[in-house]
């Protein structure tokens, strides 16, 4: 079995940690350089389920995309609901390790994983990595569809193919609009709408998106927007990187067990849906609240 700093070394070279944003909080949280690995589980938060899940799995490492601690922390107390995490983790033998903008930008990285779980074929980067001779790094997707379709379309081909939410997929725009290109960015995305527009997509598919945003969108140009739930845009990656770390170990003859989590840590549990002053409404919530992602 390999050593974590072996894995860990093996991590950093997908996702190397000088590529993630001067704001951001990557690398290793807790766990003993020297301590075995044999199995690994891959999620997006590092919530309490989560290392809980990581715990009756019986994992020695978790990966996830999310930061535990963004913002620097001065406790890690088991009162608070973080330390909590960190002590079942370190009680537990489980090491933490975060890939988060390193993983955005890399090749293939987040949003590669968003557009395969489409089935569209990716172009290049939406906003181009600089230090990349290649031109494949990057910020988002430039992506083509295989058969045209739809605006409506391509958001019902997202509802069908990433993980069930509560919020289900939101769109804007023309529901008949012929959709050939799209950009694709995995989590948040309303900051990068300037360089979409310059792209010169017909759709834009991505998360979190606020309503000035997509307001002022919509009066710049026929633009079509699909909104999805942030961890339903981001989880694909889990699978994909569990898959580069089983090639890695294959390659070493390391043996690893990889695993992906399947609890929904979105934060929405249900969403009402609007209706006339003289109708009932009616409460939606996901068909997979408390199961697995598609």
């Amino acid at each position: 079995m390999p050593a974590l700093n072996d894995v860990i070394a093996a991590l950093d070279a997908l996702w190397p940690p000088e590529r993630a944003e001067q704001w951001d909080a990557v690398g290793t949280v807790c766990g003993d350089p020297q301590a075995e690995v044999s199995r690994v589980l891959f999620a997006v938060d590092p919530v309490q389920e989560v290392a809980d899940e990581a715990v009756r799995l019986g994992a020695d490492l978790l990966v996830t995309h999310h930061p535990l601690y963004l913002r620097g922390t001065t406790t890690v107390a088991a009162g608070t609901f973080k330390g909590r995490v960190v002590h079942t983790l370190i009680k537990n033998d489980i090491a933490l390790h975060v890939a988060h903008t390193n993983a955005d930008r890399a090749d293939p990285g987040v949003s590669d994983a968003l557009a395969g779980a489409l089935d569209l074929r990716v172009v290049g980067p939406l906003v181009p990595d600089p230090t990349d001779p290649a031109g494949r790094r990057g910020l988002g997707r430039i992506c083509e569809l295989e058969t045209p379709e739809t605006l409506a379309g391509l958001a019902r081909r997202a509802a069908a193919r990433l993980p069930a939410t509560a919020q289900g997929i939101r769109f804007a725009g023309d529901p008949g609009r012929t959709v050939r290109t799209v950009a694709v960015c995995g989590g948040s995305g309303d900051s990068l709408f300037d360089q979409v527009r310059a792209a010169g997509v017909d759709a834009y598919l991505t998360a979190d998106l606020r309503h000035h945003p997509a307001s002022e969108a919509g009066q710049h140009s026929p633009l079509g927007l699909v909104d999805a739930a942030h961890w339903a845009t981001e989880w694909p990656w889990t699978e994909q990187a569990a898959a580069q770390l089983d090639a890695i170990s294959d390659r070493n003859g390391w043996g690893l067990r990889t695993h992906v989590s399947r609890t929904v840590t979105d934060p929405w549990a249900a969403h009402v849906a609007s209706s006339a002053p003289d109708s009932d409404p009616t409460v939606s919530a996901s068909s997979d609240a408390s199961g697995a992602p598609n």
